[in-house]
């Protein structure tokens, strides 16, 4: 599908047919293209474009590189954002004159907003420049709510892991389990966030080239500049958030594992406490014809009352020492 956009009264506005205005369009967005439509493009523009799978490669000149008098930059960028399982795809920038062309195969929610907000309120988006700067300051916007709504959630998962615990063992083994599922799903969201954040800052970077080497304007230039500073802010803010989830994964651990040390100890110490019975009871049911309390009227009650002695002693030197 292309979505072709004019300049209307300063506003960006949809129209129906790409090549019937063609000399007005300033930005043309591909989603999901067929080959007829990147044919069109390719065409309407002078410039062949990048494919899915010259997009999906990772080295820094298959990203950002000029072609043909157009400049090219990829970054990847997350989409279904809503729920903790993003999907990351790669999305591809083409500046050929005062053109904007954009490709990808998913819908950032960025590529929502800002063009509806462009159709109702003048932003100054007039050429293709301005565009990408306005998409970029949107997209990095909308990291930024993610890494904010990504930075309450694990405040909360930290509450849980240092609140006190249930007594119950089998609800402290589900609560441990919902926590590290918990963890794992903010560390997923995190690490992309950061890689689509990387990503953008070595674009910023070329596009601070570009609009050296264009001669773009002077404001056009300061907001890319301040772009740069905000994608280094969030990709700072991502690397702490990544630091803070790891913490909170070793504390899960390290309550899951004094969780099982003090089972162990209780089943160490109940073992302790019944061994003295245990030996008493088991030299009385020896099946010697000699033994004194045999014929002992108290001999019951004596055996009794030792085997309970001899568990109650260890009990008290136990408790007297601290160790329960």
């Amino acid at each position: 599908m292309i979505k072709a956009f004019v300049v209307d009264n300063d506003r960006l506005r949809v129209v129906d047919d790409l090549l019937a205005d063609g000399d007005r369009v300033v930005w043309a967005d591909l989603v999901n293209p067929t080959k007829e439509e990147e044919a069109t493009i390719e065409s309407w523009l002078g410039v062949a474009i990048p494919t899915r799978e010259e997009m999906e490669e990772i080295e820094i000149s298959s990203r950002l590189y000029i072609e043909d008098g157009a400049y090219f930059m990829t970054a990847t960028l997350p989409a279904q954002t809503e729920v903790d399982d993003p999907l990351m795809s790669p999305v591809t920038f083409a500046l050929a004159g005062n053109r904007l062309i954009t490709i990808r195969y998913h819908e950032p929610k960025a590529f929502k907003t800002f063009p509806l907000r462009a159709e109702k309120v003048a932003t100054g988006c007039t050429s293709g420049d301005t565009i990408l700067i306005g998409l970029l300051e949107a997209i990095v916007d909308r990291l930024a709510d993610i890494l904010e709504r990504a930075g309450r959630d694990i405040e909360g998962i930290s509450r849980d892991i240092f609140e006190a615990r249930s007594t119950k063992v089998s609800k402290r083994n589900r609560d441990f389990q919902e926590l590290l599922k918990a963890i794992g799903r903010k560390e997923d969201i995190t690490s992309s966030v950061r890689d689509s954040l990387i990503s953008l800052q070595r674009l910023a970077g070329f596009l601070a080239h570009v609009a050296t080497q264009t001669k773009m304007s002077k404001d056009v230039r300061a907001r890319i500049k301040t772009l740069s500073r905000d994608v280094l802010s969030l990709a700072d803010h991502a690397t702490f958030l990544s630091q803070k989830i790891s913490f909170l994964l070793d504390a899960t651990l390290g309550m899951i594992s004094i969780e099982q040390n003090a089972i162990i100890k209780i089943f160490s110490v109940a073992a302790v406490i019944f061994l003295p019975p245990t030996l008493v009871a088991s030299i009385y049911g020896m099946n010697f014809d000699i033994i004194p309390e045999l014929k002992w009227e108290l001999g019951y009650p004596f055996a009794i009352g030792l085997m309970i002695l001899s568990a109650i002693l260890p009990f008290w030197y136990f408790r007297r020492r601290g160790w329960l």
